[in-house]
């Protein structure tokens, strides 16, 4: 179990170390190999076989540890369409275990003792030896088998890392690869990453369910969770990009059939507040897009900060709805969504999207009306509208509009 739980850490802590050069870089799990980056065109450049074990000891030549990995490999160059030259990808051991001195282990190594013609003639050695253990003899004969061209290009492509920290000892790493900083802070920062990132986990290894799967995680999307986390505690705002301005009647038209309009229109708002309102929606809209593409911000936080947002809109709604009566008059209804509309406006202006920061109130208020936009799609978490009845209207918007 700590094994697996290892290899999920070990790929946090290579996703964050190579954030810092290549922010592209991409990782995934368990499909060519325990652990994969990815080029910008989606080809893999490592595989990587995470191997943990609590107690000291050296790795041995003909241990499963290796021998495993080395049929892994080949089956995963394979699938590959069997690369050769400039194309193999790295093949990487990272193990707890130490490399003696003298073994094939310490000639991969990616330091000063690495020679890959002893390393290729030891390892041959090894694999051909006939009195060695039967529980890698089929590995050890499926390396014999590729030709000898193709063994030396494979034995090039191996790094063996070793003595690697094991999993109690992995946080101080994380934290420094993170970017971290000590602080009274700094061990909350780290976990708060860390439940993220065994999320993420979970969505890599999913094999079934096309909505909860994911191909891979970016550095940058570690780069940004990990701001959102660290600003948190240092009240870090996100930047605004976006210079408010009056919408043009053509942007404003643009927007007449959006069930935003809508809304506004079933409490009775006057032209000039509808466009008032929809300026908000149009340059929040933009600025979240903004911060998304430029990974100033996670889709999961944007969600987090949407819930925030209904709660407050619901606040306002039920506050206000417990007047209304069978048989109010329209006019009246229209009245109380005018106040749910005018006091949610109040409550959100002031809600960052990332907490202990600030921001522009009309980030909070348009993300509001983007909520309102989708309420005839959206589920009851993230529903919400202005009159008391736009709930049922929501159903059937264009034939009440019109009437």
């Amino acid at each position: 179990m700590t094994g697996y739980l290892y290899q999920c850490e070990l790929a946090l802590l290579e996703l964050a170390r190579r954030s810092w050069q290549d922010p592209t870089a991409e990782v995934r799990m368990e499909l060519l190999d325990d652990i994969e980056f990815l080029d910008a065109d989606r080809t893999p450049r490592e595989l990587l076989q995470a191997k943990h074990r609590e107690a000291a000891g050296s790795l041995s030549e003909t241990g499963k540890d290796f021998w495993r990995s080395v049929a892994s490999w080949i089956d995963a160059l394979k699938q590959l369409s069997d690369p050769s030259g400039t194309a193999m990808p790295l093949l990487r051991l990272v193990s707890t275990q130490t490399a003696p001195q003298g073994t094939f282990f310490r000639y991969l190594s990616a330091g000063p003792d690495r020679d890959e013609a002893k390393a290729l003639e030891r390892m041959e050695q090894v694999a051909d030896d006939k009195n060695g253990p039967g529980t890698t003899a089929d590995d050890r004969v499926l390396f014999m088998k590729l030709s000898p061209a193709r063994r030396q290009q494979f034995v090039r492509a191996i790094t063996v890392d070793d003595s690697a920290p094991v999993m109690s000892d992995l946080d101080p790493s994380l934290a420094k690869e993170l970017g971290i900083t000590p602080s009274e802070h700094a061990q909350a920062a780290l976990e708060e990453i860390k439940g993220w990132w065994y999320g993420m986990a979970v969505k890599l290894l999913e094999r079934k369910n096309p909505q909860r799967m994911r191909a891979s995680v970016s550095a940058q999307e570690l780069m940004c969770r990990r701001d959102e986390v660290t600003g948190r505690y240092v009240g870090k705002s996100l930047p605004i990009t976006e210079t408010l301005r009056h919408l043009t009647q053509a942007e404003v038209a643009s927007y007449s059939n959006r069930l935003v309009v809508t809304q506004m229109r079933w409490i009775g708002l006057p032209d000039d507040e509808v466009a008032m309102h929809l300026r908000d929606y149009h340059y929040a809209r933009a600025q979240r897009s903004e911060w998304l593409r430029s990974f100033k911000i996670t889709p999961e936080r944007l969600e987090e900060y949407e819930g925030e947002l209904h709660y407050e809109w619901e606040t306002a709604f039920r506050r206000r709805t417990r007047r209304v009566r069978d048989g109010m008059s329209e006019e009246d209804r229209q009245n109380i969504g005018q106040e749910i509309l005018d006091d949610t406006m109040d409550r959100v202006a002031d809600t960052p999207p990332r907490p202990g920061s600030v921001t522009a109130p009309w980030i909070g208020k348009g993300s509001v009306h983007g909520l309102s936009d989708q309420a005839d799609t959206a589920g009851p978490d993230r529903q919400l509208g202005w009159h008391p009845d736009y709930s049922s209207r929501c159903k059937s918007p264009d034939e009440t509009q019109e009437q």
